[in-house]
């Protein structure tokens, strides 16, 4: 990990990047933040670790835990949250029995993200399953697709 971390390293100087940078080189390689990195960086660079993750867990593009192999991200913006994206949640959570605070089943398989808003109100509610969009969606119909993934061989 040490010589990948170097490397990053090497590309942030040489670019004159910043830790949104180095955040992204992270989640590009490893797929997530490993805390590891966040602690050798923050050594490396004299900077706190607290700022790495109050960046990361600001942009939900980031993630400080291992993400399954399966995101479905459900829009929470207003014209999805009207329509009924809590619905979309609460059923996911129910298919894949995930404990409060939880959003990635113990397998690794499923990870479920909110987000604040997609950009196709037009057609809410709406979850994005591996990046597939998914428009006027119900809880039943979301469910019927995950299940239709579950029977398939899946990853990223």
């Amino acid at each position: 990990m040490e010589e990948v971390l170097e490397k990053i390293l090497t590309t942030y100087r040489k670019e004159e990047g910043n830790i949104i940078s180095i955040l992204q080189y992270l989640e590009e390689t490893f797929g997530y933040i490993p805390e590891n990195a966040v602690n050798w960086f923050s050594k490396k660079l004299v900077i706190p670790a607290s700022r790495f993750y109050g960046i990361a867990t600001f942009y939900a593009q980031f993630h400080i835990k291992p993400p399954g192999k399966n995101i479905i991200i459900v829009c929470s913006g207003t014209a999805c949250h009207v329509k009924g994206s809590d619905r979309l949640i609460s059923g996911l959570k129910r298919e894949f029995n995930l404990p409060e605070g939880e959003d990635t089943t113990a397998d690794r398989k499923f990870t479920i993200e909110r987000v604040a808003c997609v950009g196709t109100c037009g057609m809410s509610p709406v979850a994005l399953i591996n990046k597939q969009v998914y428009g006027k969606m119900t809880a039943n119909k979301l469910i019927k697709e995950i299940k239709i993934l579950k029977g398939k061989k899946t990853g990223r």
